[in-house]
C-alpha cells in the first residue's frame, strides 16, 4: 500500500519560477487586440465600415464616418458569447495527448453611443457637422479552459523534510486557468462633410483595463518506493491600467455607387499599469502558493509578500484602408483592410529588454480583411460577413490566424430599428505550462471557437 506523504510548504529554493500565468509579453499581445463589438449591423458585417459609416459603431474604425448621418441617433447593444476552448496535453512523445473541452458562456452590454447631426446655419462647403460618442468592450478577457496529461514531468521532485528521496515518477499534470474583465472604450468624435463629397474626421479613445488570471498547476508525482507528493500551485494576477489614443481618417464619395476611405490609429499608450500578484516573473524564488495533499495549505505570501508592480504599455497604431460599392437602396458591399504592426509593442519603466526584443525579433507586421454586405427588402435588411486576422507571432501555423463568418438581419420600423446578429470565429493556438524548464515540455495545444449572439436597438433623435 501507498504510504502517502503529506508536506505544509515546499521550500522556494528548491525550484526556478513558473510560467503557467501569462508573461509580460504574453499580456502585451493581448491587451493589443480587438474584439471588433458593436452594434448587430456592425457585428453582421464583421466590421467593414471604414468606407460606409453610418453607424454609431464605426467611429472606431473611421471617425469620419459619423458625419454620413442625416439625423442624430442612438444604439444600444447586448451580447452572448459561448467560447469553446479545447486543450490536448499528453505525454512527451505525443503517443497519448488528452483532450479536455471547456465550454464558456457570457452575457454583456457590448456597447452604446449616440450621434448628433447639426447642419450648417451659414452659407458654407461645409454644411454639416456631426460630434459622436461611444462605449464598447473592445476585448472581452473571460475565459476558462483546463488541460490534462502526462509530459513524464516532475517539477516538484523534492521533499525539504527528506531531500535524500527524489520524487521522479508521476502519474500527470493538471492544469486549470481562469481569465477575467475587459477592456472598455469610450470614443469621442467629431466630423464634418465637404460639398457633400468629401467626410473628414478625428477621433478621442479613452480606455479603462481590468484584467484578472487565476491558476492552478497540479503534479501528481511519487518515488520509487510508492510514496506519494501531489503538488498544488495556484497563482494569479491582477492588473488595471488607463489608456488613450486617437484616429483620423477621411470618406470620399467619388461617384453615387463607389466611395473609398483611409484611416489611422495612433498606438494606445497605457501610462501606468498596476500589476498586483502572488509570482514575479523576474525572480527565481516568488513562484505563488503551494499546496500540498491531502488537507495542508500554506500561503507562500506569507514569507514572500504580494509584488505589487508598476510598468508602461505601448500598443501598435493601425492603418485601415477601405472602399464600398452601393447599389442604390438595394444594397451595399463593403471591405476594410487593416495593417497593424506588432512589432512596435514596448513594454517600459522597468527591466524589459527580453520583451522588447522579443516584440521586436518574434512578432511581425499583420494583415486583416473584413467584408460586409448588406441588402434591404423594404424595411427589412439581410447582412453578411467575413473576417480574416493574421497572428503577429512569426512563428505560427495558417490555423492560427483567425477566421469567422457573420450573418444578421433588422427591421427599420420608422424611428426605431431592431438589428440582431451571430457571427462565429475559430483559431488555434498553443499554451506553455513549463515554458522555464531546462527539459522540452510539449505545450498544450488549443483550439477556439466563439460564437456570439448580438442585438441592438436603435433611435432617430
Amino acid at each position: 500500500m501507498k504510504k502517502i506523504i503529506t508536506i505544509a510548504f515546499l521550500f522556494a529554493a528548491t525550484v526556478t519560477t513558473y510560467s503557467q500565468s501569462l508573461r509580460y509579453q504574453d499580456l502585451g499581445v493581448l491587451f493589443s487586440k480587438n474584439d471588433d463589438n458593436g452594434s448587430a449591423r456592425f457585428t453582421a458585417m464583421s466590421g467593414a465600415f471604414g468606407a460606409l459609416g453610418g453607424d454609431v459603431s464605426a467611429m472606431s474604425v473611421n471617425p469620419a464616418g459619423i458625419s454620413v448621418f442625416t439625423n442624430s441617433y442612438f444604439t444600444g447593444t447586448i451580447n452572448s458569447r459561448n467560447t469553446d476552448i479545447s486543450a490536448e496535453f499528453g505525454d512527451a512523445n505525443f503517443n497519448d495527448r488528452r483532450k479536455t473541452t471547456t465550454d464558456n458562456k457570457y452575457f454583456n452590454l457590448s456597447h452604446a453611443g449616440a450621434v448628433l447631426v447639426f447642419d450648417s446655419a451659414y452659407r458654407s462647403d461645409w454644411n454639416k457637422f456631426a460630434i459622436g460618442f461611444n462605449y464598447r468592450i473592445t476585448n472581452d478577457f473571460e475565459n476558462s479552459f483546463s488541460a490534462q496529461g502526462n509530459e513524464a514531468v516532475t517539477r516538484f521532485d523534492t521533499n525539504p523534510r527528506n531531500p535524500g528521496t527524489i520524487y521522479n515518477y508521476t502519474d500527470g499534470q493538471l492544469y486549470d486557468t481562469n481569465y477575467n474583465g475587459e477592456t472598455t472604450e469610450l470614443n469621442i468624435a467629431f466630423s464634418s462633410v465637404h460639398k457633400n463629397k468629401l467626410h473628414v474626421g478625428l477621433g478621442l479613445n479613452f480606455y479603462d483595463l481590468n484584467f484578472t488570471q487565476q491558476s492552478v498547476l497540479t503534479e501528481l508525482n511519487s518515488d520509487e518506493d510508492g510514496n506519494i507528493l501531489d503538488v498544488e500551485l495556484y497563482q494569479e494576477n491582477l492588473t488595471t491600467g488607463t489608456g488613450f489614443s486617437a484616429n483620423a481618417g477621411f470618406i470620399y464619395k467619388a461617384n453615387q455607387n463607389f466611395r473609398f476611405g483611409l484611416a489611422y490609429q495612433t498606438p494606445t499608450w497605457y501610462t501606468e499599469i498596476l500589476q498586483d500578484t502572488n509570482y514575479n516573473q523576474d525572480s527565481n524564488i516568488d513562484i505563488g502558493e503551494t499546496a500540498f495533499f491531502p488537507d495542508e495549505v500554506y500561503s507562500f505570501s506569507e514569507n514572500n509578500p504580494r509584488q505589487f508592480i508598476s510598468y508602461k504599455l505601448k500598443t501598435p497604431s493601425k492603418i485601415t484602408a477601405s472602399a464600398a460599392f452601393i447599389f442604390g437602396k438595394d444594397g451595399l458591399i463593403s471591405l476594410d483592410y487593416i495593417n497593424k504592426n506588432y512589432k512596435n509593442i514596448k513594454l517600459s519603466n522597468g527591466g524589459f529588454t527580453v520583451e522588447n526584443e522579443f516584440f521586436e525579433n518574434d512578432l511581425r507586421n499583420t494583415h486583416s480583411l473584413n467584408i460586409g454586405t448588406e441588402w434591404r427588402i423594404d424595411r427589412f435588411s439581410l447582412r453578411g460577413g467575413y473576417k480574416f486576422e493574421q497572428d503577429p507571432s512569426k512563428s505560427s501555423i495558417a490555423s492560427d490566424n483567425l477566421k469567422g463568418y457573420s450573418l444578421g438581419a433588422g427591421y427599420n420600423f420608422g424611428n426605431m430599428k431592431l438589428d440582431f446578429s451571430f457571427s462565429d470565429n475559430n483559431r488555434t493556438g498553443v499554451y506553455n505550462l513549463y515554458s522555464n524548464l531546462n527539459t522540452v515540455v510539449n505545450p498544450s495545444e488549443l483550439k477556439i471557437d466563439n460564437k456570439t449572439i448580438t442585438a441592438s436597438i436603435s433611435f432617430n433623435l
